[in-house]
């Protein structure tokens, strides 16, 4: 089975390759892979996010663009907590450059409009705004980590 797998992986990576894609993500069933490439002059190989398959009957998975909060422990939202979420498939960035300082923390007080962080998705660098006003109560991903699809970024509280 694995080597099947495996095989669909290289599969999906040169046809990546082959039309330039930076992304490309494909679901059978319950198992999800994403191939991205950080760099689409390297013909290396690509980098590989595989979801595994739910368990069967439990009746809690996840969606899929949930990840775990950093430090491997997933905080519970409260029941006002507002979600951001990733627009795109991208590197997430906390600060415009290397260096300076965050655009938001922990606590701080945003607003409507207000930038939370950068998502770079091919060569583009995206600015992510808040849709709501409040305290940013949770950062669920790391300066410099890929984020999927609709991944919760930020958590923030009215």
């Amino acid at each position: 089975m694995e080597h099947d797998e495996a095989a669909r992986v290289r599969a999906l990576g040169e046809i990546a390759a082959e039309f330039d894609l930076d992304a490309i993500r494909v679901r059978t069933g319950e198992t999800e892979i994403e191939i991205v490439r950080r760099d689409p002059s390297l013909h290396a190989a690509p980098i590989v996010y595989a979801a595994p398959p739910a368990a069967a009957g439990s009746g809690t998975a996840s969606p899929a663009g949930e990840a775990p909060a950093p430090g491997g422990a997933r905080a519970a939202a409260s029941a006002n907590v507002r979600k951001v979420t990733a627009p795109v498939v991208g590197v997430f960035y906390r600060s415009a450059a290397p260096g300076s300082d965050s655009f938001v923390d922990v606590g701080s007080r945003v607003k409507i409009g207000d930038t939370l962080c950068i998502l770079e998705a091919m060569k583009l660098m995206n600015e992510i705004n808040s849709d709501y006003d409040g305290v940013v109560a949770n950062i669920l991903v790391e300066n410099g980590e890929l984020v999927s699809l609709g991944q919760d970024l930020f958590w923030i509280e009215p």
